[in-house]
């Protein structure tokens, strides 16, 4: 069974979490969340998304998310990234993937109230090769997004806990298709310095997809662990997995990401 090797790595390398959710930051404040991710994946899900194809992937994830807020309704953001990932199939030689990114933009608030809050963001992502069967000199590729996110805030057993949903639409260059991300997450505050969080990552490609790509869809999974260290600092360890898919990796691994805010 043949196995689409751009398709795994694009589902694996434009898979990233968004920090911000559907709140935006009080005027002249910021914040940063400087995230390492570590994932392996050792089969692929099959066309029929089965997981039947042995496959050999890592990852090595950096991204440095910064955020301010020139009104208490408007919250800029850019995030640097830096990934090397290696995958080898049955019907592949290895692949080696360097891709260095930068994406830019905005989040406004479009209602605040008791029932939650109701936010739009655009943003525009440039990036070098997404993998050398496709941009073997580094082409530049291009990434337009434009997301909607619904957060709200509530208590359970007398605790804080928050909700946060969001769903994009990603015009990505061709070749590659383009994208549907939609996230979920989930967050309990367990003590005053402590929060459990449960998050969906969830990427669907659209029908566009030309030669060497093919139709994907990538599910994930995280469970972390939120620790406040100090009155701006705090600490997310997380791990995460893979438990469906199509076109793409059975992916597991672990993440950290130091949260700062003033």
């Amino acid at each position: 069974m043949r196995c689409a090797l751009p398709s795994l790595l694009a589902a694996a390398l434009s898979a990233s979490p968004a920090f911000g959710g559907a709140w935006t930051l009080t005027r002249d404040h910021w914040q940063s969340f400087s995230t390492a991710t570590a994932s392996q994946a050792d089969w692929s899900f099959a066309p029929n998304g089965d997981a039947t194809i042995p496959t050999r992937f890592n990852k090595i994830l950096l991204q440095n998310t910064f955020e301010y807020g020139p009104t208490g309704y408007l919250t800029l953001f850019a995030t640097p990234a830096y990934v090397v990932a290696n995958v080898t199939t049955p019907t592949r030689q290895l692949s080696h993937v360097q891709n260095t990114s930068i994406e830019a933009g905005a989040r406004v608030m479009l209602t605040a109230h008791r029932f939650g809050k109701l936010s739009i963001q655009g943003s525009y992502k440039t990036a070098g090769s997404f993998d050398l069967s496709v941009s073997a000199h580094n082409d530049s590729g291009r990434q337009i997004e434009l997301r909607v996110l619904y957060g709200t805030g509530f208590e359970v057993f007398g605790r804080d806990a928050f909700i946060d949903f969001q769903i994009a639409q990603r015009w990505i260059s061709h070749p590659r298709p383009n994208e549907t991300p939609i996230d979920v997450t989930a967050g309990l505050w367990l003590t005053r310095d402590t929060m459990v969080m449960a998050q969906n990552f969830n990427i669907i490609s659209a029908g566009d997809a030309s030669p060497p790509y093919s139709y994907y869809r990538s599910h994930k999974l995280e469970f972390s662990v939120v620790q406040r260290l100090s009155q701006h600092w705090s600490l997310q360890s997380g791990v995460f997995f893979s438990p469906a898919g199509q076109n793409a990796l059975v992916e597991r691994g672990v993440s950290i990401a130091l949260w700062t805010q003033v």
